[in-house]
């Protein structure tokens, strides 16, 4: 299941990274290499970080054939079909929700602390996303103060599959419950405009 789920965050967030390529401009060879980095960027911070034995692209090219793919369909579905308004935040909250809580469970079949576990299920849900938006000159959407909850939602999906972890419920269907929740969240911060309060500093 881990390995089916790990596949569909790969093609969303390769999604949501054509997206974006799309609304820059950018050209086919552009949209791929947003995919990519969108797709790969926080699976292999996460890898490295904890010292795998291979990044999981390359240990499996399979995912690259996945992120070729979506890329392509996007590339035709928004030549031939409108593109619904927030596509690109519902294909990234998919992202996110899919990669934060299986990062969190990479982690811990690794043998991460409890801290690291929730920290590699974060990053591995944001990273790919910062990497794509500094690639196209925007403001990371993590750390947007126009943005709706981001990174809080991915936490809370972390700390939802840990909490029914610790009370037997079985992983897989902890880690389903994880998902939705932060997808929930994410989503319901977009359409009800919830937002962490910004932070300024009057410079004289």
């Amino acid at each position: 299941m881990i390995h089916a789920f790990d596949l569909l965050g790969v093609a969303v967030f390769a999604i949501s990274g054509a997206l974006a390529a799309g609304q820059k401009g950018l050209d086919w060879v552009g949209v791929v290499a947003l995919a990519v980095v969108t797709s790969i960027g926080g699976g292999t911070l996460r890898d490295v970080l904890l010292n795998r034995d291979a990044v999981f692209w390359i240990a499996d090219p399979t995912y690259l054939w996945v992120i070729l793919g979506a890329a392509v369909v996007t590339i035709v579905h928004v030549r031939f079909l409108p593109v619904p308004a927030n596509a690109l935040r519902i294909a990234d909250a998919l992202g996110l929700a899919l990669f934060s809580v299986l990062g969190a469970q990479i982690a811990e079949a690794e043998g991460a602390s409890v801290v690291v576990v929730i920290v590699m299920g974060i990053l591995t849900g944001v990273a790919g996303g910062i990497i794509r938006d500094v690639l196209i000159r925007e403001v990371p959407l993590v750390f947007r103060p126009t943005e709706e909850l981001y990174s809080v939602a991915a936490l809370g999906g972390v700390l939802c599959y840990l909490l029914l972890k610790t009370l037997a419920v079985p992983a897989s269907v902890a880690a389903i419950f994880g998902i939705m929740l932060v997808a929930g969240l994410r989503l319901a911060a977009v359409i009800w405009k919830i937002r962490l309060p910004a932070f300024h500093v009057s410079v004289d």
